[in-house]
């Protein structure tokens, strides 16, 4: 029987054009830029224009990573979407964002898991691509969080912002892929550390969409070992040392949370991408994010070996391995 790996072929990524400091918030909430920078890392977010919705984003940031892939929408069978933000409760954003493409054959589906949704949503693609199911994939994560904020609590109002980023993978023989693909994943949630981080409205609870409820503190704590434990399973599950890993591309939520991360694991800061000065916590989008800004510039070329982790609200948390 023919073994089948999934190749990142592309990455692409977008940011609204608004742009919105910390000089900003402190002008909206009682904060200032020297506090924020000094907790989370962050010195500015991107807001959605009026009407910009998450289909809108994550059309371009796949649109870029078709680009950079070179295939169009005849070459595109799946699309997962990992989104805490749907255009609607349903139908599902990435059918929107497959009509907007222009696509239409195949399966196009979301995907919740808040943070960690792009980790969730590349096992998700890479299962029904090395089953042979289907041939190429469009892996999204896409979110408009600034849309559930209460811009009135300034322990969560500064940390998120609006993005989206793509991943093209295609299924590809093993024999042929050489060494390239996908090659450890870990995923794991918690329903038990549910109110550490939740938005407090839905259909069935609230009828109304809610806003975005934090417990920092806890959640900082359960990351860096949730974090490193997941790393570390992945690690173990593909037969690689965690030193051997040429990037460390991590969920963009926290630059503390970042780096207490990257020294237990024992990974050097040079190995570390991060964007989340640039943009803040953009939930499922984070990864793919920081994933198109390294390839952009350069940093991580075909051959590499990247690390990508998050973790998010329910708990859920998951890491993945993959060969560019």
């Amino acid at each position: 029987m023919t073994e089948y790996v999934s190749v990142v072929r592309g990455v692409g990524g977008y940011l609204p054009e608004r742009v919105l400091t910390n000089d900003d918030l402190a002008k909206m909430v009682d904060t200032t830029d020297e506090w924020i920078t000094a907790r989370t890392g962050i010195k500015k977010r991107h807001i959605a224009a009026d009407g910009e919705t998450t289909s809108d984003l994550g059309t371009v940031a796949a649109t870029r990573a078709m680009n950079a892939a070179g295939v169009g929408p005849g070459d595109i069978d799946l699309i997962v979407v990992a989104t805490a933000t749907p255009d609607y409760t349903f139908p599902a954003t990435a059918t929107v964002i497959q009509h907007k493409l222009g696509i239409t054959q195949g399966a196009a589906f979301d995907l919740q898991a808040v943070c960690s949704g792009f980790v969730f949503a590349v096992a998700t693609a890479d299962n029904f691509l090395v089953r042979g199911q289907f041939e190429r994939a469009l892996v999204i994560g896409a979110e408009t969080f600034s849309r559930i904020l209460d811009w009135s609590d300034r322990s969560t109002c500064v940390l998120f912002g609006d993005g989206a980023g793509a991943i093209v993978l295609e299924r590809q023989e093993k024999a042929k892929a050489g060494d390239r693909g996908v090659k450890g994943i870990h995923l794991r949630s918690d329903g038990r550390f549910r109110e550490l981080l939740y938005v407090d409205g839905g259909p069935s609870t609230t009828q109304t969409v809610g806003h975005l409820r934090m417990v920092g503190n806890q959640v900082f704590k359960h990351a860096v070992g949730k974090i490193s434990e997941s790393v570390r399973a992945a690690a173990q599950q593909a037969g690689i040392d965690v030193k051997d890993i040429d990037w460390f591309v991590p969920h963009q939520a926290n630059q503390r949370i970042l780096s207490a991360v990257a020294e237990r694991l024992g990974l050097d800061d040079h190995k570390v991408v991060s964007t989340v000065a640039d943009h803040g916590n953009t939930s499922a989008a984070s990864v793919p994010l920081a994933l198109a800004a390294a390839t952009d510039d350069g940093r991580i070329k075909q051959g590499d070996l990247v690390l990508i982790e998050a973790i998010g609200g329910g708990l859920t948390w998951g890491s993945a391995l993959i060969r560019i």
